[in-house]
């Protein structure tokens, strides 16, 4: 009989979070959380080589090194899609501002909001940019995130856009948490070219992307095989349709894949273009289309709801989440933890918020989090999900029923993280 390097045991829900035909999980396949009673998983060289109940494990598996959940859930690590955490400095001011009932593209309009943390992250060094977003990954991190996008978006210009790809990637090397790079200069027309956004757009398309790709190519990412997507803010005040067709074009022809901020605030038909460029997210979603919902579905892009952004701003309407679901979408959630619209680590906060706001239920929000978040960033085969061949990212929770998660918040229902079949948070 083979020897696993660990047996975890005694687990009261298993929940696989499982996809049956190796792409993220649809409409009504969304309820599924493929929940094992009396399960056990064992996990060898970092991935896991058996999942079932523990009769059926242990007669694959042997192992000395055991861990008994003690009739708890457990379910596969969260995976955050959409992610601006390598920033310097903070916007409590403009907290403040919105809480007087300021809006956001009003304080954008003014220097405010991302423009001001430009102005800090292209002041800062590497090491303190390293050193702050380290923090912030060991919040996720506590908080059951296993995997995570991260963003550049806050240089805006050749050098501070480079310096943050390096912190990512010293990120990736550094941290417990797997990471995904994601080359965002499109997230808003810097100081510099105030009233020439295709002066910009030129810069970004003619040197900024290429020596994006240049960095990738040197990078680690490349040789572990992680993707490299571009992403592109297409809003009023940021980048319109035109625009935003001409970066991602020119990204996918270097060899990104694709991501797209869409319809946060406005449509502009970005998701339209998006989907149709072969995005493999849209993000945000606040003001799609019901056409471009059920072209979505048609699909394999993943719509990316965020529900702790609104939230964060005290808004009433969120996005349709329920609606993509039940037109057929594939649907997942994310943190967007960033220093204005929403500082949340914590992705069972965006649970909580996604099940009372936007009327999803635990299983749908859990596969959210887990397999179509993975998908999500370009590792749904990998990562996500407890299936054999599956890197071991698995959380114990402080719980027996996973729904727990959902319905209580505010707090920390994660016991023991587990990276890689190592434990990373918490005990035994």
């Amino acid at each position: 009989m083979p020897s696993a390097d660990l047996l975890i045991h005694n687990i009261g829900q298993l929940v696989t979070c499982r996809s049956t035909d190796g792409r993220a999980k649809h409409g009504a396949s969304m309820l599924d959380a493929s929940i094992i009673g009396n399960g056990a998983v064992a996990i060898a060289d970092g991935k896991i080589s058996a999942v079932g109940t523990l009769d059926e494990v242990e007669a694959e598996y042997s192992s000395t090194e055991k861990i008994d959940a003690g009739g708890k859930a457990v379910t596969p690590g969260f995976v955050d899609p959409h992610t601006h955490i390598v920033y310097s400095g903070d916007r409590l001011g403009e907290f403040e501002l919105k809480i007087r009932g300021a809006e956001y593209l009003e304080i954008l309009a003014a220097g405010g909001g991302i423009i001001s943390t430009v102005t800090n992250t292209r002041a800062a060094s590497l090491h303190e940019l390293v050193d702050g977003a380290l923090k912030r990954l060991d919040k996720m991190l506590a908080c059951g995130t296993t995997t995570a996008e991260i963003k550049t978006g806050y240089g805006l210009d050749p050098e501070t856009e480079l310096k943050m790809l390096r912190v990512i990637e010293r990120l990736d090397q550094e941290h417990a948490i797997d990471i995904v790079p994601t080359f965002l200069a499109a997230h808003t027309v810097p100081p510099e070219f105030k009233g020439n956004t295709d002066g910009y757009v030129d810069l970004i398309c003619g040197e900024m992307l290429k020596a994006a790709w240049e960095w990738y190519e040197a990078s680690h990412f490349l040789a572990n095989g992680t993707p490299f997507f571009c992403d592109v803010f297409t809003e009023k005040n940021a980048f319109d349709r035109t625009q935003t067709e001409r970066i991602l074009g020119t990204a996918k022809d270097l060899g990104f894949r694709i991501k797209a901020h869409v319809d946060q605030f406005t449509n502009l038909t970005g998701s339209q273009l998006a989907i149709e460029t072969g995005a493999v997210s849209i993000d945000h979603l606040d003001a799609i289309s019901d056409d471009e919902i059920k072209l979505l579905a048609k699909s394999d892009t993943i719509g990316v709801v965020i529900p702790t952004e609104n939230f964060s701003a005290g808004k009433t309407q969120f996005a349709p989440a329920r609606k993509l679901i039940d037109t057929g979408c594939a649907v997942a959630i994310s943190t967007d933890y960033n220093p204005g619209s929403a500082p949340c680590p914590s992705q069972q906060m965006a649970i909580a918020i996604a099940t009372r706001y936007q009327k999803l239920l635990p299983s749908e929000a859990l596969n959210a989090v887990t397999v179509n978040a993975a998908f999500a960033i370009g590792l749904g085969s990998s990562h996500g999900s407890i299936e054999v061949g599956k890197q071991a990212d698995l959380l114990i929770l402080d719980c027996e029923d996973y729904r727990q998660i959902a319905y209580e918040f505010g707090g920390n229902l994660v016991a023991s993280v587990i990276k890689r079949g190592q434990i990373v948070y918490g005990s035994r």
